[in-house]
């Protein structure tokens, strides 16, 4: 379980998004990985605490819907559909920006029409063995960003790289407050947390979920704040950016042969693997509000391989957004569509902490002693935890601007769905 929620975190927003956080912050990018791994810890407590009680498959959607109301239940579910669609588009992005490494030449639209082909056809065929496939992919990504880990580590004790931390301007080029708006990008590399709630809130064992919670956290926390620090560590941070992924410098950087080039292929690896999930994920999403009333009833159909193929197209316009994107501002298209992205995301995450604020509330002390995982921080912690998140949203709505407007959007669109879809809907049966 939580490899699969590891597996569907790491992805584009570390492998490329921690380029951008450099290129904002410098070295002072790490404060804000510290800040997004203790919010994602508020957020996987929270998360653990409310999937020992309801072990429900609809996780975030259901705690909302128990312990705040329907809109919240309803944004929570839709909310993360649109985020991670669009989330597909940042993938799509990524894998056409790490083309170019070999075929500078070719148009980073080209790449994406061809790899969106590719994941279509995959995601509209039987999906049997997709969770095998995942967990090795899983494995592969994990061990490659350890490994990577381990020799920027090595080069920087061994004398064989300069420290990068106080130079090109000191720890804080950019100035103080920099690392803050740098924290959308840490918040987002961190996204799939929310995965392990929906994976234990389907298993019978009450002894997993805890095990799996803290595996999931510990491992992000090493894996992330550890490779930042190497990142920052070994390249300079002016050297960083979107036009290529940071871990392909590295390699350039200090020289090793042959490096960058494999380097390349593992994180062009990992954003299929996790437009793949993604396209998994979301279609999924939107089959579950389909079939329970909030989606059109088409939605919630399947084909003769098991697969739900009208959700899997639905779930797939973040592509077309990614393409738009590509033809017309191609410079700044990773970084527009992840400002969209994280607004539909941390809707979950803020219902999530809501939902445990007042689950908390409604229940007893003996009864919050009695769970097999219990918050350190208790209510306080989700209460901070939802403070924290919504100030990086409010962030992340003002730099850049048009992530406002893109965020109101989504908003305004979660709000039309709802009161639409309410009068029409029929209870789950």
């Amino acid at each position: 379980m939580a490899m699969v929620a590891v597996g569907g975190s790491i992805g584009t927003g570390l492998l490329l998004g921690s380029g951008a956080a450099m290129e904002i912050a410098g070295p002072a990018a790490i404060l804000s990985f510290l800040a997004a791994a203790f919010i994602n810890w508020t957020v996987a407590m929270a998360l653990g605490e409310l999937a020992c009680v309801h072990p429900a498959a609809g996780s975030f959607g259901i705690y909302g819907d128990l312990y705040l109301n329907q809109f919240a239940g309803f944004i929570a579910r839709a909310g993360y559909w649109l985020g991670i669609s669009l989330g597909i588009g940042t993938e799509m992005i990524a894998a056409a920006t790490y083309m170019a490494y070999w075929v500078p030449n070719v148009h980073a639209y080209v790449w994406v029409v061809v790899f969106s082909v590719l994941l279509l056809l995959v995601n509209l065929r039987s999906v049997g063995s997709y969770g095998r496939f995942e967990f090795w992919l899983s494995m592969v990504k994990l061990t490659t960003i350890t490994a990577f880990i381990i020799i920027g580590a090595a080069l920087l004790l061994a004398g064989r790289a300069t420290p990068q931390y106080n130079v090109q301007g000191g720890f804080f080029p950019t100035g103080a407050l920099a690392p803050l708006i740098a924290m959308t990008f840490a918040i987002y590399s961190f996204g799939g947390v929310e995965m392990v709630a929906v994976t234990t809130g389907e298993t019978r064992s009450p002894q997993e979920t805890p095990r799996a919670i803290w595996l999931t956290f510990v491992t992000l926390t090493l894996v992330y704040v550890g490779a930042i620090v190497v990142l920052l560590g070994v390249m300079p941070w002016n050297h960083a950016g979107v036009t290529e992924s940071p871990f392909v410098a590295v390699f350039r950087t200090v020289n090793i042969p042959r490096a960058p080039g494999v380097m390349n292929f593992v994180v062009l690896s990992a954003a299929l693997s996790g437009a793949n999930a993604s396209l998994y994920v979301g279609s999924r999403m939107i089959f579950s509000l389909a079939r329970t009333g909030w989606a059109p009833a088409r939605l919630g159909r399947l084909n003769h391989s098991g697969s739900p193929q009208y959700a899997v197209l639905v779930t797939s316009f973040g592509i077309l957004f990614a393409l738009g994107l590509e033809l017309w501002a191609p410079e700044n298209a990773f970084r527009y569509l992840l400002g969209a992205a994280f607004t539909g995301m941390i809707l979950s995450w803020l219902v999530s902490l809501a939902a445990h604020i007042s689950f908390r509330r409604r229940h007893s002390p003996e009864e919050i002693a009695a769970l097999p995982l219990r918050s350190p921080l208790g209510k306080w912690g989700s209460i901070l935890g939802f403070v924290l998140v919504s100030a990086a949203l409010l962030q992340t709505w003002l730099y850049p601007r048009v992530n406002l407007w893109s965020g109101l959007a989504c908003l305004a669109l979660l709000v039309v769905a709802f009161v639409l879809a309410k009068p029409h809907r029929e209870p789950a049966s």
